[in-house]
């Protein structure tokens, strides 16, 4: 059988998309919580914002990855 190859292009386009969508999404999350004063920014909670949606950023992005077929 024969292995289809991924397009690099294809490939590096869609991680850069998945970063664009983590980091639009967290900060979507972050600012009501920075404005409200829930926490300070550059706090440890930022952080658990941040990186809990890069998290969810990335099994999404495996997921929808083996549906596209790139």
């Amino acid at each position: 059988m024969e292995e289809k190859k991924s397009n690099p292009t294809k490939v590096i386009l869609y991680i850069s998309l998945w970063v664009i969508i983590w980091g639009t999404l967290g900060s979507f999350i972050d600012y009501p919580l920075y404005k409200n004063k829930i926490y300070i920014e550059g706090s440890i909670y930022q952080y658990l914002t941040f990186s809990i949606t890069g998290f969810i950023s990335i099994i999404s992005a495996k997921f929808f990855y083996k549906k596209l077929e790139l």
